[in-house]
């Protein structure tokens, strides 16, 4: 697939088109099968153009950070599965939650996981409670 910019010569419109190939597009434009879809005008023609050009490195990286993404992504939906099974879900509650735990020295059979905000896992680490923050991701999957 190839795009071109082209113009209709009529009404001066600037618009973009795929084309199958250079060829295709020269096979339409012999035929008189390019027209503006403005105006209707059949003097569309192709205007000048800057090429994308890619670097062989800069592909290359690209594509090492699209696997390395994947790779992250997928350790995260594995610390996430390993949490939701072994830890207790309390929502927004978890800075009373761990709170509740540490000063009335609560037993618990599971530890908890839950949102909290910056400021408040600050202020947990102050009073000496263990508490980290993770990225979530979503499940978009569906």
């Amino acid at each position: 697939m190839i795009k071109y910019k082209l113009i209709c010569k009529d009404c001066n419109l600037l618009f973009d088109s795929w084309f199958a190939s250079s060829k295709e597009y020269e096979n339409l434009r012999n035929k008189k099968f390019l027209n503006c879809h403005v105006c209707n005008s059949k003097k569309v023609e192709k205007t000048l153009m800057a090429p994308k050009l890619l670097k062989k490195t800069n592909n290359n990286r690209n594509f090492n950070n699209v696997i390395k993404d994947k790779e992250i992504k997928k350790k995260f939906k594995e610390y996430q599965k390993f949490i939701k099974s072994n830890f207790e879900y309390v929502g927004k509650n978890f800075a009373y939650e761990a709170r509740t735990i540490h000063y009335d020295n609560k037993k618990i059979n599971k530890g908890i996981y839950g949102t909290a905000s910056k400021e408040e896992v600050q202020e947990l680490r102050e009073e000496g409670i263990n508490a980290e923050m993770i990225p979530w991701l979503e499940n978009k999957d569906n």
